[in-house]
């Protein structure tokens, strides 16, 4: 008998993906901010690593690995899902890769930010190849297994719905320090070059997110909270059988707007504070630590909101309010006010949407992959999952390779046009996924 999951179970679940947000913040978001550094002044932010020009007039260096490794992300996602699924370990089916990734990844995310030689070079190109592929290998060998236990632990909608919240508050967390990077950057320069103290701060980071993921492998035990059913369906037919879900098909192609949006935000914040707003790199920290703190002061009211009026509504709202804050990173280099409130605006008007949209998506996905499992008697919530990662990690593939690429058409202050574009191309992605989404029919199981 599968015993009800214990709220100190579920916090040290959570507290699993504090640590992998925390190891994926700086793969995900500073990249293209220490290989490709902001303009800001006559002296460089970091040496030039990788060669910093075009490549066959659009594309850039960094912008084509960060491509290539997310796609590869994206690829192994439901080859790892449906082993995960059909997996039968006595140590669990979830925590057995969990267990076997969670050093290397953590370890990889530091070395991603350590070229071998101290000037632009084919070497570091190969290096930097060959540890974000790794990276991204060892990333989906334990989120994947990781995220399927949503469906597992919550035994019902509403539980879930708890689960998700949970992992929303450590998700933010894990965003909040992660992007403390550019402050503790900034103080440690004091003493060191500022590179090394870039990756002194990545290094800090790495050891703390390992630490953490550890947590869920020795506390979670799926024979005794987890429901499981596992599926004997193997990769191609398990992944057919989620897209030919309209559903969850229409869910995750708004997801996937979303996540283009929202990584062309979390990755040009520091350009539009050094570039638009003409302000310190270290406002990017406060920033986005105020955004996200302001969020949680909305998880309970959204909580309760969408428990009587649906998550449907809640999401669509959020896409409603995103597209309004994208339009105002926009126009804020020409609006008659002082950055300062441009930065408290940009904050207050994105902590509702950040929150609803950090909270939702978790329980979405696990409501429709349990009533998939009730219909069709193939519960495959490791699959839903993946395909859902599949998608995201293809849109932040894109943004990650079209983002850079428009910073060629100007990223210093005196030529901010390629800075604004990536605002406008946010902008036009978000709306796409609010149109998409309301198509989505809501799905809601209490038991």
């Amino acid at each position: 008998m599968v015993k009800k999951t214990p709220l100190f179970i579920k916090m040290m679940y959570a507290l699993g993906q504090l640590g992998w947000s925390l190891a994926l913040f700086g793969v995900a978001n500073l990249l293209t901010y220490y290989y490709m550094p902001p303009e800001t002044g006559t002296v460089p932010l970091f040496p030039n690593y990788i060669y910093q020009g075009a490549i066959w007039g659009f594309a850039t260096v960094i912008g084509i690995i960060s491509f290539g490794g997310r796609i590869f992300d994206a690829i192994t996602d439901p080859i790892i899902a449906a082993m995960s699924d059909r997996s039968v370990s006595k140590f669990g089916r979830r925590r057995l890769f969990m267990a076997i990734a969670f050093i290397p990844l953590a370890i990889l995310s530091y070395l991603v930010f350590h070229p071998i030689t101290a000037e632009p070079s084919t070497l570091n190109t190969v290096w930097l190849c060959i540890t974000i592929v790794l990276f991204y290998f060892f990333l989906t060998l334990y989120v994947t297994p990781y995220t399927a236990l949503i469906s597992e632990l919550g035994h019902s909608s509403n539980e879930r719905l708890t689960i998700s919240t949970l992992l929303s508050v450590t998700f933010m967390l894990g965003y909040i320090i992660g992007t403390q990077v550019y402050a503790l950057q900034d103080y440690f320069a004091q003493f060191m070059p500022p590179d090394e103290a870039f990756r002194m701060v990545i290094q800090g980071f790495a050891l703390v997110s390992g630490v953490l993921m550890a947590l869920p492998i020795v506390f979670v035990n799926e024979a005794k909270y987890c429901v499981q059913y596992g599926s004997q369906q193997g990769t191609m037919t398990a992944l057919r059988a989620v897209f030919s879900n309209r559903n969850f098909t229409v869910f995750v192609l708004a997801d996937l707007m979303y996540w283009l949006s929202l990584t062309f935000i979390q990755m040009g914040v520091v350009y539009y504070i050094t570039v638009l707003l003409q302000q310190p790199a270290s406002y990017g920290s406060l920033l986005l630590t105020v955004m996200m703190g302001l969020s949680f002061l909305f998880y309970y009211p959204i909580n309760v909101f969408v428990k009587k009026r649906g998550k449907k509504i809640g999401v669509t709202m959020a896409f409603v309010g995103f597209c309004m804050v994208f339009t105002l990173v926009y126009f804020s280099n020409v609006l008659p006010w002082s950055p300062t409130i441009i930065m408290v605006l940009i904050g207050l008007m994105g902590s509702v949407p950040l929150a609803i949209l950090s909270i939702l998506p978790n329980a979405i996905v696990a409501d429709i992959a349990d009533l998939d499992g009730r219909e069709t008697g193939h519960y495959k919530a490791g699959m839903f999952f993946a395909a859902r990662a599949f998608t995201t990690k293809f849109g932040i593939a894109a943004a990650n390779f079209l983002f850079p690429s428009l910073l060629l058409l100007g990223k210093s202050v005196d030529n901010n046009f390629g800075v604004r574009m990536t605002a406008l191309m946010a902008i036009v992605f978000c709306t796409i996924g609010l149109v998409v989404f309301l198509r989505y029919e809501e799905v809601v199981i209490d038991a």
